[in-house]
């Protein structure tokens, strides 16, 4: 969240925070992209510098629809993994590897 001050205006940020509560998560995948989508809403913006001038007070843009990025991720079937499991011979081998004693 704090990097997304970064890149983002306040007040869209704010926004993006506040339209996640809306949806009753706090998610920071849906906190990002409701700032980028109150951002272009607002059309383009000047660069954010550390010298920028306080964010005015919001207005209450209102409850907002939002579509959690998990829920879709879940929605799609994974694959089934092909892969062969892996050996674990050799590891065996160096956990019965003795240690030499430094001192003879």
């Amino acid at each position: 969240m704090l990097l997304l001050h970064r890149h983002q205006q306040h007040a869209d940020v704010v926004t993006g925070i506040r339209a996640a509560l809306a949806a009753g998560t706090f998610n920071e995948d849906v906190i990002a992209l409701e700032a980028r989508k109150a951002a272009q809403a607002a059309g383009p913006a000047p660069t954010v510098t550390a010298a920028s001038a306080p964010a005015p007070e919001l207005l209450d843009p209102g409850p907002a629809q939002v579509t959690p990025l998990t829920s879709r991720r879940l929605a799609r079937a994974l694959p089934s993994d092909q892969r062969p499991l892996p050996r674990l011979e050799q590891w065996d081998e160096l956990l019965q590897l003795r240690r030499k004693d430094s001192s003879s």
